[in-house]
């Protein structure tokens, strides 16, 4: 799932194309809204919230949406859009004449007045990215949490925008074990927590890169992220990957246990490959 300084990049690009420009493309696919057309609108603003999308319009409304794991909004000119706009897994083309956004495969889609934005982001906590981003009070929510530190830096009611990978890669940066109550850490570690989230997180905005280490390399730019049986970059040990988060909506932490006080408590310590590996241990692609 695309972390929050991709959607947020997405957001821009989206923005930058569209503002001020008046809709003459409005095909919406999903069964909820496919009767809705906003041609005649003017786009005024495209912003994200953590990792949600709302495409704003002088008509009151909000084109809403979420990736989910694998969906994109991807910008044409209206002269090369006609094949993409032919396409099974399209799920909305919003244009102009200068540029059409394609949606494709998109998790979630909702056309909604404005002012009720709060009925599909109201429920989220901080935006890391956000204008009005307050550590202070992301801080007090993790600490509040009797989860696991690495599942409630994935709820997003408590902080919206991270995602498994910078999860795992601010946990391990700042020495946390993934699995330990977020409860019975030291509010100072939470706070520092927080704050190198911010700070890795703004930087991949800025730069288009995301990266922990400080490297752009291929292969390079991460500590445990993906790099399960591969050895750490700080002590030498194998990276582990295990299962965290509520049954049912569980996600995959990466982490190092040598540096980050031991295994998660449902991993028995047999071998593993980095993520993506095939049986020969080769690696083989993950997603499109």
């Amino acid at each position: 799932m695309p972390e929050g300084d991709t959607v947020w990049r997405t957001a821009d690009r989206l923005h930058r194309a569209l503002r001020g420009g008046t809709v003459t493309v409005s095909d919406l696919r999903f069964p909820e809204v496919a009767t809705v057309d906003v041609q005649g609108s003017v786009t005024t603003e495209v912003v994200s919230v953590g990792k949600h999308l709302l495409h704003r319009l002088d008509c009151g409304r909000t084109i809403h949406s979420h990736l989910r794991m694998e969906g994109q909004w991807r910008l044409e000119r209206p002269a090369d859009a006609a094949r993409w706009l032919r396409r099974a897994d399209l799920r909305a083309a919003v244009g102009t004449t200068d540029w059409i956004a394609l949606g494709l495969r998109l998790g979630q889609l909702d056309v909604l007045p404005t002012a009720r934005e709060h009925e599909v982001v109201g429920h989220l906590g901080p935006d890391v990215l956000g204008p009005t981003w307050d550590a202070a009070e992301a801080t007090r929510r993790l600490s509040a949490s009797d989860a696991p530190i690495g599942a409630a830096l994935l709820d997003q009611t408590l902080l919206a925008g991270v995602g498994t990978l910078w999860a795992a890669e601010s946990l391990f940066l700042e020495r946390l074990g993934p699995w330990t109550p977020a409860d019975q850490l030291d509010p100072k570690a939470v706070a520092d927590l927080v704050t190198r989230i911010h700070r890795l997180m703004d930087h991949a905005r800025k730069v288009g890169v995301q990266s922990s280490t400080g490297s752009r390399r291929r292969g390079d730019e991460v500590h445990v992220h993906a790099r399960s049986g591969l050895p750490c970059r700080r002590c030498g040990g194998p990276v582990r990957v295990s299962a965290i988060g509520p049954a049912g909506r569980e996600r995959s932490m990466f982490y190092c246990p040598t540096c980050q006080g031991g295994r998660a408590p449902h991993d028995d310590g047999h071998a593993q490959r980095p993520l993506g590996a095939s049986r020969s241990g080769r690696r083989v692609r993950t997603g499109p």
